[in-house]
């Protein structure tokens, strides 16, 4: 009956994560998973998450549906972290959010509207970019190709290329872009880089579909939504799948948001509508613990300080061991250039290690990272810093 089902080769990322697992080598380091670990390598439990789950377990309250679009406050929540507060689409009543399962689930759920109202589109992802990027968008059914983007000889963009090929694209097709903390290379355009890609954007009637799982670990909360922002105060109509994941440690819940800007209230109010309709019929309504555990946070304006601060640590431990990194590894290879460690941002780099040496970390030191040379530097703390850094001069000077 099965017979001609096909064998799944496996995510490349989270077979790494079974490798690691059973490696016996007590010394074995993990930048492979986009997870943050605090400096004793522990997923941290954020205070101001500990005190809203306080506050729901006493006393236990009951678990009925939340709506299809999640709650109220998470929405409003959403839109206020990605537009600003002072937002006039938001005051305007002119963005439809939906709650989702993670940023996954919102990816998958504006891909199917994209393929339903928009059957034409092709969409178009960043050379590279998350590998899941290609299968959610295909498995809507909508054709997907690459636009060129990181360029290994200078460790920045190619954006000329980049802009000259938006420039071919037809109406309506859409492009996945990573508003700050691009995955996996790390290397984020400048504001005036984004300038102009919005500028093609407008010109071209292309659709921009903002994809921002890392806001806050970049630069700041608004200085990361920059380039959805201007995107919006230029008129765009806008797709934005944001994530709660990282930024408040809550991988496990599941906690995305979908939001879309449309040019009036009652063109938003429709999309409202058949976005409720599509997670009718692919999951029925978003999962209640972490939604509530997000509407507590961020609705709460000494929680949300707080919060704000937690995320900023983070970020700020990230930042020392990319400083850490590059330190020591100028040191031990001084006839190479390491500035780019530092000069990408949020979780991922791209280490300029090609695939051979990937596999040597992993067989010789047990150091796991993505073959195609992405590190989690979140992975990294001072317990281990120093055992990677020597792993990777290893590899680098044989």
């Amino acid at each position: 009956m099965f017979s001609k089902v096909e064998h799944y080769a496996g995510d490349p990322i989270l077979g790494l994560m079974d490798k690691f697992k059973v490696d016996k080598n007590p010394k074995k380091v993990n930048l492979g998973v986009g997870v943050y670990y605090d400096d004793e390598g522990v997923l941290p439990v954020l205070p101001s998450v500990v005190a809203v789950e306080t506050a729901m377990a006493n006393p236990p309250k009951e678990r009925p549906y939340l709506p299809m679009d999640g709650l109220l406050g998470y929405r409003n929540a959403c839109q206020r972290l990605i537009f600003g507060d002072n937002s006039a689409v938001v005051k305007d009543n002119r963005v439809a959010t939906i709650a989702t399962i993670g940023g996954s689930g919102a990816l998958k759920v504006g891909a199917e509207f994209i393929h339903q109202w928009f059957s034409q589109a092709k969409a178009y992802v960043s050379d590279p970019t998350w590998g899941n990027h290609n299968a959610i968008f295909e498995g809507s059914g909508l054709e997907v190709g690459k636009y060129p983007y990181y360029d290994p000889a200078t460790n920045g963009v190619k954006f000329d290329e980049m802009l000259a090929f938006f420039n071919t694209l037809k109406a309506h097709d859409v492009v996945i872009l990573h508003p700050c903390c691009h995955n996996p290379t790390g290397v984020d355009l400048t504001h005036e880089q984004w300038d102009k890609v919005l500028e093609v954007v407008e010109a071209k009637n292309l659709i921009p579909f903002m994809d921002m799982a890392y806001q806050g670990f970049g630069e700041d909360m608004n200085t990361d939504a920059y380039a959805i922002r201007k995107a919006v105060d230029m008129g765009l109509n806008v797709f934005v799948s944001n994530s709660f994941s990282k930024n408040l440690s809550l991988y496990g819940e599941r906690v995305g948001g979908l939001s879309i800007v449309c040019p009036t209230a009652e063109q938003a109010d429709l999309v409202q509508g058949q976005l409720k309709f599509l997670v009718r019929r692919i999951y029925s309504s978003p999962p209640s613990h972490g939604g509530h555990i997000v509407d507590g946070v961020m609705n709460n304006p000494a929680l949300y300080a707080q919060w704000v601060s937690e995320v900023y640590q983070m970020r700020d431990r990230i930042r020392a061991m990319r400083q850490k990194l590059r330190d020591v590894l100028e040191q031990k290879v001084p006839n190479k250039d390491f500035s780019y460690l530092t000069t990408q941002k949020g979780m991922f780099s791209f280490t300029g290690l090609n695939p051979e040496q990937v596999a040597r970390l992993q067989s010789e030191f047990a150091v796991y990272m993505v073959s195609n040379g992405r590190m989690c530097v979140a992975g990294l703390n001072s317990s281990n810093i120093d055992y990677v850094a020597d792993a990777m001069v290893s590899v680098l000077k044989d």
